[in-house]
């Protein structure tokens, strides 16, 4: 897993993350901070999201694979996974435009464009800004500030 340095400034470093947490999906129903990333009228849709992307997954390679056993995982800790797995919702694919809650910046909206390596499960996520918009002038603050707290 890689991040640039405004990745880092965005999303927090997620290359910290080992074994099961590495998972974005896995982390969002083990530990409720991390959705703190996200404007909170999108969490119903990425919960759905997560379940169905593991989902398929999990058919895709079998009940053996990485993701059976983060599924596994899931489905023994988190009453609120199980409901949203029992629905066997597949095909959600994310939203274009994704709604960001930055501690210091506060919200922005950005366009993601996302590069997919099908054999490996790996994406490469792409971040852009309308160019004069307020989320644009974020973006450039937050490319200047880096990780650093503005209080």
């Amino acid at each position: 897993m890689r991040q640039t340095a405004l990745g880092v400034a965005l999303t927090g470093d997620t290359t910290r993350y080992s074994g099961p947490a590495r998972s974005i999906g896995y982390r969002w129903f083990s530990d409720p901070a991390s959705r703190q990333l996200y404007a909170p009228e999108d969490h119903p849709f990425l919960t759905r999201m997560w379940v169905s992307g593991l989902r398929e997954v999990v058919t895709l390679r079998g009940p053996g694979s990485r993701a059976g056993h983060l599924a596994d995982l899931l489905l023994a800790h988190s009453g609120e996974f199980r409901d949203v797995w029992d629905a066997h919702e597949v095909g959600i694919r994310p939203n274009e435009v994704k709604h960001f809650v930055h501690p210091e910046l506060g919200a922005l909206e950005l366009s993601c464009q996302t590069l997919v390596d099908p054999r490996q499960s790996h994406s490469l996520l792409v971040y852009t800004a309308v160019p004069g918009s307020e989320s644009h002038e974020k973006l450039q603050l937050l490319s200047v500030i880096g990780t650093q707290a503005l209080h």
